[in-house]
Parts: C-alpha cells; sequence; structure tokens
C-alpha cells in the first residue's frame, strides 16, 4: 500500500533526514565515527559548542520524525476510513441488486398494468365478508387465549387433550371406505356437541375448560386448511374425502365452517378473491406474508412451492363447494352449507379483477377441474357463456401478464377450456367419492 506524506513536508529534507538519522539522534555513534576517521582529520576533537550543535540537531530531528510520524498516521486513518466507508457503499449496493427482482414479483400484483373494466381489488360486498370472517376468527381466538397462554400444568395437558382430539381425526381422513370415514366424522361430531370422545387412550372432552368449545372449534378448522395446504397440494384426490367431512361438519356446527373459510382466506386470499394492497410502511417480506408467501429465517418460499399450497387449498374449497354429507339428519337439502352459489360468485369475482401472471392461470384450471362438471349441471347454458367468456375475452389477458417461465400454467387451462368447449362436456374429478365408495 502506498504511503501517503502530507504535501506540506519538503520530500527531498525527508530523504536527508532519514540518511542522517543515526548520527543525529544518537551523538555517541558521530564522536565513534570521528574517532575512526580522526588520522584523516587535521581538526580538533569535537567542542562542546560541537556537541551542543548535535543535541539541538538532535531535538530539531525527533520534532520532525513526530511530524513525520503524525503525518503518517492521519494519512492511514483518512485511508482506512475510505476504504470502510466505500465497502460499505458496496455492501449496500449489493442489498439493493438482491431485494429488486423480489420487490419487482410483490409489486407486480400492485402495479400491475390497469386494463379498462377490470378491478384489482375485489368489491364492497366480497371485501365487508372478508373482514367479518376475519373478525369471528379473531374474537374466537381471543376467547382462549388465557388457555393458550397458560403457565398451570393442568390446563397445559388439557389444552394438549384438546388440540390431539380436534386435530388426529382429521389427519386420518382418507379414501379407504366409506365406513371408516363416517367413523371419524362421528368422532369430531361428538368432540363438538361437549360429549366425551377417546383420544390417546384417555376420554377427552370439551368441558374439561371454560373455553374449550372454541378452542376445539378452532383447531379444528385451522387443521381442515392446514390438510388442504399439505395433504391435497401433494394429493390431489385427497381433496374429497377431507372436503365431504369439512362440509359435514360444517352443516352440523355452522361456526366451524366459518373458521375454515377464515382460515383459508387468510393463508389463501385468492380463495375470497382478495388481491390485499401493499400499505405504505410495510415491508416486502410482511407483504409477501400477507400474499400467502411462507417467509422464514432462510427467506421467502420459492413461486412453485408457494403456487402448490395455493393450489392444493383452492381445489380444497372447490371440493367443499359441491360435496355435501351423505349421512345428515336434515331432509330436503341438495347441496352443502357452502353450496355451488358461492362457486359461481368465485368465479365471477375472479374475472371481474386483473389476472396475476402464473397464479391466475394456475388457480383458475385447479377450480374448474374440481368443481367445473358440478357447476355444468346446475348452471347449464349460463354456465357455457362464462366458460366461452374466460376463453375468448379473460384468457387474453392472462397471457398478457405471463412470460414465457410460467406457460405451463397457462397451456393447462387453455387445453382445459378447449376441450370442454370443445365437447361440451367437462367429466367429473378424478378421485371424486361414488355410491360404492359408501357402501365400502
Amino acid at each position: 500500500m502506498a504511503v501517503v506524506v502530507n504535501p506540506g513536508l519538503d520530500r527531498s529534507e525527508f530523504g536527508n533526514v532519514l540518511r542522517r538519522m543515526p548520527f543525529l539522534t544518537q551523538p555517541s555513534l558521530f564522536i565513534r565515527a570521528w574517532d575512526r576517521h580522526r588520522s584523516h582529520w587535521t581538526g580538533q576533537f569535537p567542542s562542546v559548542e560541537d556537541m551542543m550543535v548535535v543535541e539541538r540537531t538532535q531535538l530539531e530531528m525527533r520534532t520532525l520524525v513526530r511530524a513525520i510520524q503524525n503525518a503518517l498516521a492521519q494519512a492511514q486513518e483518512k485511508m482506512k476510513n475510505e476504504q470502510e466507508e466505500e465497502c460499505r457503499k458496496k455492501q449496500a449496493e449489493m442489498k439493493i441488486q438482491q431485494e429488486e427482482p423480489k420487490k419487482t414479483a410483490v409489486l407486480s400484483v400492485k402495479e400491475k398494468v390497469k386494463k379498462q373494466g377490470l378491478q384489482t381489488i375485489a368489491d364492497d360486498s366480497t371485501l365487508k365478508w372478508y373482514k367479518e370472517l376475519q373478525g369471528l376468527a379473531s374474537h374466537c381466538a381471543q376467547s382462549f387465549e388465557d388457555l393458550n397462554n397458560t403457565k398451570d400444568m393442568q390446563s397445559k395437558k388439557v389444552r394438549m387433550e384438546l388440540q390431539k382430539a380436534a386435530t388426529i381425526p382429521v389427519s386420518q381422513i382418507s379414501s379407504i371406505s366409506g365406513s371408516q370415514l363416517k367413523e371419524i366424522f362421528d368422532k369430531i361430531d361428538k368432540l363438538l356437541l361437549g360429549r366425551q370422545v377417546l383420544s390417546g387412550g384417555k376420554s377427552v372432552s370439551t368441558s374439561q375448560h371454560p373455553h374449550g368449545l372454541e378452542f376445539v372449534s378452532y383447531k379444528l378448522a385451522e387443521k381442515f386448511v392446514k390438510q388442504g395446504e399439505e395433504e391435497v397440494a401433494s394429493h390431489h384426490e385427497a381433496a374429497f374425502p377431507i372436503a365431504v367431512v369439512a362440509s359435514g361438519v360444517w352443516e352440523l356446527h355452522p361456526k366451524v365452517g366459518d373458521l375454515i373459510l377464515a382460515h383459508l382466506h387468510k393463508k389463501c386470499p385468492y380463495s375470497v378473491p382478495y388481491y390485499p394492497p401493499m400499505k405504505d410502511g410495510t415491508s416486502i417480506e410482511e407483504y409477501q406474508q400477507i400474499l400467502g408467501y411462507r417467509v422464514d429465517e432462510s427467506g421467502v418460499e420459492g413461486q412453485d412451492s408457494f403456487l402448490k399450497r395455493m393450489s392444493g387449498m383452492i381445489r380444497l374449497y372447490a371440493a367443499i363447494i359441491h360435496l355435501r354429507w351423505p349421512y345428515t339428519n336434515k331432509q330436503g337439502l341438495q347441496i352443502g352449507p357452502h353450496g355451488l352459489n358461492h362457486g359461481w360468485r368465485w368465479l365471477a369475482q375472479m374475472l371481474n379483477m386483473e389476472p396475476l401472471a402464473d397464479v391466475t392461470a394456475t388457480l383458475l384450471f385447479d377450480f374448474l377441474e374440481v368443481c367445473g362438471n358440478a357447476l355444468m349441471k346446475q348452471y347449464q347454458g349460463q354456465f357455457w357463456k362464462l366458460l366461452l367468456l374466460i376463453k375468448e375475452e379473460y384468457f387474453p389477458r392472462i397471457e398478457a401478464v405471463t412470460n414465457s417461465g410460467q406457460m405451463g400454467s397457462v397451456t393447462r387451462l387453455k387445453q382445459f377450456l378447449e376441450d370442454a368447449l370443445r365437447n361440451k362436456q367437462i367429466e367429473p374429478p378424478k378421485g371424486q367419492l361414488n355410491s360404492a365408495f359408501w357402501r365400502s
């Protein structure tokens, strides 16, 4: 590293000083040198005056050396500060470059190119419904806050037993047999009615805590949605047994149904459908969480993982919409508690909103593949008009916001629409439970 010397110093003098330094700083060296060469010298031994000159010069030299050392130290400190500042600037620039792709991806939701006639936010009635459900879920969670935060060992034990009694049966739902599914449903129903159920070899009841029913209802709804997010996301056919049990529980215990919707809307706002706006002061990570992305210490989840989870939850929602528990005691009802009219509403609201790259094509395909057959039978001619509208007017908008790396979902949706309109038929979804299943 080059040393920067104070420009006020005379560099030639600096060099001379360094060469003379041993003699000037140590008089004994001066005397020994004189002694070695005195045979060639005709003068006298250095006088007192000569020695005083040497000592004075020595003092001046020390002062000069200190000045040089100070100048060097200041120059090095300045250079160090400049290097540190440069390093900080480079790190800040690198951070901005790393954050820019995330910011661009997130702001595409907020700053999508506006097209006349379509919204970027849900309509007032949909927003009102969404907020009411979130308020209900929040109120329910507050009611059992003491149980959630308890330090008492007995209360902790009760909480764990109630949570297991609510969530384990949902984890056991499968399409093995209709009789097994009925056993699981009956167990959940009994728990919600406040009766004793056997869980982990112990008798458990919501009456064990004043807010036991609220706790169980909340955890049960949360688990149904989690199964959509994980199990259905990995195995699409799992949507039907989970959805039919959820529909039956919803019909007999409407509050659980509202909580299912609240959890679903929070984890997957596209199930409303609702594209939350980015508010001032919200960080990119916080906004991505609001949009449904998982964010942890390692960062934001990838787009493929995100779409897979959203797909699982939309498939579960679509299955709930058109399925009804077959053993209900309520007579005369042909539809479930959250019926096909909600499926029509969801589709209509989606088509009134600007499409999102990747997301809209993926979720429209998932929704139509699961409950398109039921909607076709229910709405007939009106449904075909809606499908034609999607193909001719809405699909080009989807293509316009899609880049080459996102064409997979667009191609699947396009093929589905073309096949359905050409054949005037949508086949029942693969894995749907039939009458033979319920006899098993």
